[in-house]
């Protein structure tokens, strides 16, 4: 019991001090990009020098940088993420808006992968001379050569500009398509080398000598002996969900954590950069940590 609690205290105290690494290197780069919002706002609406610093020091970007880092956290340990300093909104009101189209997109997209990934490796470990086993390179070599921002990007130039079949803005089925595609090139070959050697293992030849259905075999025997190594694959999946889910909300134009990013980073809106960083560093430990916790219970033995 008391190994179990200072494993946990470790992790938390580890996941911690990574979150705390990535603000303050976010918190340094944002500030060495030459302008702040106040200049942005002065091309905008044209304001004067004197109207210029008046609202810097309004808006306290005139203090040291160790000053407003120390702002900032104080007010984030309190559960206060400030005002975004363009929108002149709750940077909180921002990020609830914007993270159930993340989720949704990332879900989409995931289970999606996930479900093609499974039925390729499947069919691919019952009949490995078909040519849905030929997919599983394919899938593979797909998800390694090609960027899904590339894929959107030839997306939209065939199938809005040069078809006319889709809208560019606001479309949700060609990024769940293109990432969900991504996520099963990921997945399925780790799984299906898992599969096929467990399928060598004495205890499914036994099986097939009792006169055991293949598909029964697959499915009863090898799929849940391969569950550690999908749930890992699945985890790492969803953890890199976070980087290509923004690129795709920027392309397509979804309102989601990726688009509010973006705008952000142009309108040099510091408090909502530093807010959205802390979203996705907190996101991408809490799915692998649920996925060291899912492992661990489909797979409870030691490490060794």
């Amino acid at each position: 019991m008391v190994t179990l609690l200072a494993t946990v205290l470790i992790h938390i105290a580890r996941a911690a001090l990574l979150v705390f690494g990535v603000t303050v290197l976010v918190f340094i780069l944002v500030r060495a990009i030459p302008g702040d919002a106040v200049d942005v706002l002065a091309i905008e609406g044209g304001l004067t020098d004197s109207q210029a610093e008046a609202m810097r020091a309004g808006l306290g970007l005139t203090a040291s940088w160790l000053d407003q880092f120390t702002a900032w956290c104080l007010s984030a340990l309190r559960g206060e993420l400030g005002e975004s300093l363009r929108f002149h909104v709750p940077v909180a009101d921002l990020l609830l808006q914007a993270i159930p189209v993340t989720l949704a997109l990332g879900a989409a997209s995931l289970a999606t992968g996930f479900v093609l990934a499974v039925a390729i490796a499947l069919i691919a470990t019952l009949r490995p001379r078909s040519i849905v086993a030929s997919l599983v390179d394919i899938l593979n070599i797909w998800s390694i050569a090609i960027p899904t921002f590339c894929a959107g990007l030839v997306a939209i130039l065939v199938f809005s500009l040069w078809l006319g079949w889709l809208p560019v803005l606001g479309n949700f089925l060609v990024p769940v398509i293109i990432l969900g595609l991504d996520a099963a090139g990921q997945i399925v070959k780790p799984l299906h080398e898992e599969m096929k050697e467990l399928g060598t293992a004495v205890y499914i030849r036994t099986a097939r000598a009792k006169g055991l259905h293949p598909l029964k075999i697959v499915i009863g025997h090898i799929l849940p002996a391969a569950a550690p190594v999908l749930l890992a694959m699945t985890g790492l999946v969803a953890a890199s969900f976070i980087g290509g889910a923004l690129t795709m909300e920027v392309l397509f134009g979804l309102p989601g954590v990726g688009s509010l990013a973006f705008n952000a980073v142009n309108g040099r809106d510091y408090p909502l950069i530093q807010a959205v960083v802390l979203f996705l560093a907190v996101a991408v430990i809490l799915i692998n940590a649920l996925t060291d916790l899912a492992q661990r219970l489909v797979d409870p033995r030691p490490e060794r």
